[in-house]
Parts: structure tokens; C-alpha cells; sequence
């Protein structure tokens, strides 16, 4: 799903339960079970109402589809398949030029974060270039299950936050 229009509360809040799934299905990375989750708690007053319902959604989940939805996500940097959006997130935080030594090192770390934790690195990527993820995966790398587990969730409520917001016009 690439955004291509903007869509406004009224008209989201005005869909049929299959077309709302079907325009926010997106926001959260293979994963339109969250969309599906909170559109029976129409309207919504806001994008941020929106998003944050949607956020309490993916939380609330139980632990098996809460890591599911994490091991949706792409490792950073390396040539797997991806959604369009994150694609496109990917390409602005220049991880679509890595060299081969920098794409060798990217997997490399991916490789033991995964193992460690058991679901990949995430990281929103807007506004940020390879080293500052490098960088961020390396640190992050040593933290404990649980407090990873946090931050990976606090990551996916920014990527999802920044793909809502390029979604709905207010």
C-alpha cells in the first residue's frame, strides 16, 4: 500500500467495516487484524485518537500475535521482501545503497538480534540515515527481552504514527 491519497476522518469513519480494514490495513506492517480491531469503535474524533486506539489494539494483543506482528517487520538493510511503505522508508533512510561490507554488517547484526529476542530489529527510520540505525542497533542489541520488547513496540507506534498521519488529512 503505497498512500497515495488522503483520506479525511469524516470519510473514514463513513466506510463499510471491509473498506476501513482495507484503507488503514497498512499502517501496521502486514497486519490488518488492528484496523479490524478498533473499527467497531467508530468514529473517531482524530487521526490521533485513531492511531492511538489502533496502538492499544496491537498492545493489548496476545503475546503470540503481538510477536507476530513484530516478526512482520522487515529487518533494517537487507533485501527481504517488504511492504511498499517501508520500501519507501527504507530508501529515504538511504538502506536501499548499502555497500557490501554495510549490507554484510546490517544482516550480521540482524542475524544476532533476531536470535537474541526472537523477532526483528525495528526502528522508525524517518529522519534518520544507515549510521544513526547501525548505531542503534548495536545498542540496542545487549538490552534485556523485556525492555527491547517495549522499545520495539514504542518504534512501531512512531512508524505507524508517521504512516497515519501521511494517510489522513486534517
Amino acid at each position: 500500500m503505497v498512500v497515495s491519497a488522503k483520506w479525511t476522518m469524516e470519510q473514514l469513519n463513513g466506510l463499510p467495516a471491509a473498506s476501513f480494514v482495507e484503507a488503514l490495513g497498512g499502517i501496521f506492517e502486514h497486519s490488518p487484524w488492528v484496523a479490524g480491531a478498533v473499527e467497531p469503535l467508530r468514529p473517531f474524533e482524530s487521526a490521533e485518537e485513531l492511531h492511538a486506539a489502533m496502538v492499544n489494539a496491537a498492545r493489548s494483543a496476545p503475546e503470540e500475535k503481538l510477536l507476530a506482528l513484530l516478526r512482520c517487520h522487515p529487518d533494517l538493510g537487507t533485501k527481504l521482501a517488504m511492504s511498499e511503505l517501508s520500501v519507501s522508508e527504507q530508501k529515504g533512510a538511504g538502506l536501499d545503497s548499502l555497500s557490501p561490507e554495510e549490507y554484510e554488517r546490517f544482516s550480521s547484526l540482524n542475524r544476532d538480534y533476531v536470535g537474541r529476542f526472537g523477532f526483528p530489529f525495528i526502528l522508525a527510520v524517518r529522519g534518520k540515515n544507515k549510521d544513526d540505525i547501525l548505531a542503534s542497533l548495536a545498542e540496542r542489541a545487549v538490552r534485556e527481552r523485556g525492555e527491547e520488547l517495549d522499545q520495539a513496540l514504542r518504534e512501531i507506534a512512531r512508524i505507524t504514527g508517521f504512516r497515519l498521519a501521511d494517510l489522513v488529512a486534517e
